[in-house]
């Protein structure tokens, strides 16, 4: 990105960089200067496409949101089958731990971040209730599954950042891993 014009950097190039700070450094790396610095460009320009830093860190935030909870979504209710849609869900949250952003913005007490985070793990947690009740679970048994592998997910992601040698090493160890899970929560 650093190669483009100055004048030619839009508000997505803006996002994109926001976004590579948030998973590299948390919501700190979100700041106007060192951005600017990397995308060779100067403070200006950000403030051009966005009023101030939590103006573009809301907007990231919103860009992942709608990235990896909205477009997953969509993505996961085109199979018919309750189990099925719980399934792919599962692999698509656990095929990737090192890019699970919720991770890094837990523990925040940024104002921007906190409101965006609850919401988003609000979100999850409903729609992963929901496709609990719709594979047969009663309502407080299907939150109740939902809370469980929403912290396995984010507790997958920590890992990862911490001791990536706990977790599986090779695609077919992730596959076991992810069937086990399988097994155990659609009982």
């Amino acid at each position: 990105m650093a190669g483009k014009s100055r004048s030619r950097l839009g508000r997505d190039d803006w996002i994109a960089a926001a976004l590579t700070a948030l998973a590299a450094g948390g919501p700190a790396a979100v700041a106007v200067e060192p951005l600017a610095a990397r995308l060779g460009a100067t403070k200006g320009s950000a403030y051009w496409h966005f009023a101030n830093r939590d103006d573009l860190l809301r907007a990231a935030l919103e860009r992942w949101e709608a990235d990896e909870t909205d477009a997953v979504i969509a993505v996961v209710e085109v199979e018919s089958d309750p189990g099925a849609r719980l399934r792919a869900l599962l692999a698509r949250a656990f095929a990737r731990p090192d890019h699970n952003l919720a991770a890094a913005l837990a523990g925040s007490a940024d104002p921007v971040v906190v409101a965006v985070l609850t919401r988003v793990t609000e979100r999850r947690i409903d729609y992963l209730t929901t496709l609990f009740a719709d594979a047969g679970f009663p309502p407080a048994a299907a939150r109740d599954r939902a809370v469980l592998i929403y912290s396995a997910y984010l507790g997958a992601a920590q890992l990862w950042r911490t001791v990536p040698t706990a977790l599986p090493s090779t695609d077919s160890a992730w596959e076991h891993f992810l069937a086990q899970a399988d097994s155990m929560l659609l009982r």
